[in-house]
């Protein structure tokens, strides 16, 4: 039996859908045609009846343009990420400094690095260039793993990261 409580409610799913569908003044049938996904397929997921697998999250991204954080953001993080974004202004000091390293970043990637603090208070513009440089680092890991994940290499990830995770956690509980 798998645990869902960690899988994305569909409703938020659906919500960000239409959300990025007005932003881009897509109807219905464009998203079909953007994301070649089956028309009862997109329907179950705007009604919030349907929970996505991960390659059709993947899909449904891709042809509305944004990275697939984009579709499980929440409303309920939008005041405390103003109040993150307005209490670490060195972010926007390193983004003028360094703006290659910000290429492509969603909001939820520019909110996730705001909610982080440096050591005694809020980020310095250095501080907030190696979180963000590690960030990437970890978005191409990750993408690497997606890749990986629909190739023969498949398996061979799973071990490696279970192996690690198992490392990780027992390294936790001493």
């Amino acid at each position: 039996m798998s645990d869902t409580s960690l899988a994305p409610r569909p409703s938020i799913i659906a919500h960000n859908v239409r959300r990025l569908m007005a932003r881009d003044g897509l109807t219905y049938d464009d998203v079909v045609a953007a994301t070649g996904l089956d028309a009862r397929t997109l329907r179950g997921i705007l009604h919030g009846k349907k929970r996505p697998h991960a390659k059709t999250l993947r899909r449904l991204a891709d042809g509305l343009g944004v990275g697939a954080d984009e579709l499980f953001l929440g409303e309920e993080g939008s005041a405390s990420a103003r109040l993150d974004a307005a209490s670490n202004p060195a972010i926007e000091q390193a983004v003028a400094d360094h703006p290659g390293l910000f290429e492509d970043w969603s909001p939820h990637e520019f909110a996730e690095l705001a909610s982080r603090v440096g050591a005694g208070g809020g980020l310095t513009a250095e501080g907030a260039r190696v979180a963000a440089a590690a960030m990437n680092a970890n978005r191409r890991t990750i993408d690497r793993a997606r890749v990986l994940l629909e190739s023969d290499q498949a398996e061979a990830l799973r071990t490696v990261v279970d192996a690690l995770y198992e490392r990780a956690a027992s390294s936790s509980r001493s």
